[in-house]
């Protein structure tokens, strides 16, 4: 389904230490630094599989999802998903993938909600019944009919992530790659996301690939989850496997410790 295999990225940035004259100087003679963003990054991924992909700020996450969606070419290796290279064939690609990410919007800032929705439907040339039923159940699930005729600027963090999710699922997607897909969302929606993920993903076998730093997002959905520390795969298993391997506190008669002090002891002893 999906093969990522001895991926890294590189990226050219450009430098220049501060001031005025340090300004005047780049114009002459740029000086640029080089960022590893993946080192050889590997794993797969079977057709219906939960994986959370997760680490800290910086580790390459959004690198990855980036280059399986065919936003970026990688410096070297090979990825194939449903059989294609993504960035070779973006066209056909994009149809079988669904993305989200978090601090990304695909939506249109300045017009209505139901126009991007409509928008997307010629992008994608969804069949007028299928996009219909979609976005029926879509906007029944996610409570989107009060505000589906706002333009998205007027929008809260909540009700532009529910549009977010509902845009990338509009056309029946294989895939869905998610980053950070409840960022900004209260309790309740929260818990409807998390529902309907594990809902396409049981009935329609649809294929999810998760990045978060919401635990509970991970811990409700996913059994694997992969850890990427600095560029590099740290660790490629079970959940609670996870947990138990990095849960050091000694807790003893059954009392459970916070999953997110678990990551955040595992990540302190990485040194990630």
């Amino acid at each position: 389904m999906i093969s990522f295999q001895s991926i890294s990225k590189t990226y050219k940035v450009a430098k220049r230490e501060p001031g005025l004259r340090a300004a005047l100087k780049s114009i002459a003679r740029r000086e640029y630094a080089y960022v590893e963003a993946l080192k050889n990054v590997s794993f797969s991924v079977e057709r219906g599989e939960i994986v959370g992909y997760i680490g800290p700020n910086g580790a390459g996450k959004s690198t990855t999802i980036k280059i399986m969606s065919g936003i970026l070419v990688p410096t070297s290796g090979e990825c194939t998903i449903l059989g294609r290279t993504p960035w070779k064939d973006r066209v056909r690609h994009v149809k079988n993938i669904g993305v989200v990410f978090g601090q990304r919007s695909q939506l249109m800032w300045d017009i209505p909600v139901m126009d991007s929705f409509e928008l997307l439907r010629d992008i994608y040339k969804v069949p007028g019944d299928l996009y219909r039923k979609n976005l029926d159940e879509l906007c029944g699930i996610f409570s989107l009919g009060e505000f589906v005729g706002t333009p998205v600027r007027q929008l809260s963090l909540g009700q532009r992530m529910r549009c977010e999710i509902a845009a990338s699922l509009l056309h029946s997607p294989s895939v869905l790659f998610l980053d950070e897909p409840t960022i900004g969302l209260d309790a309740v929606s929260k818990v409807a996301v998390r529902d309907f993920i594990k809902r396409i993903n049981k009935e329609n076998g649809v294929t999810v690939v998760l990045t978060t730093h919401d635990m509970g997002d991970v811990e409700a959905l996913c059994d694997r989850v992969i850890l990427i520390g600095r560029g590099e795969i740290l660790y490629d298993g079970g959940f609670a496997r996870m947990k138990e391997q990095y849960d050091k506190s000694g807790v003893a008669d059954g009392a459970v410790r916070p999953v997110e002090e678990i990551i955040a002891g595992m990540y302190k002893e990485l040194s990630i």
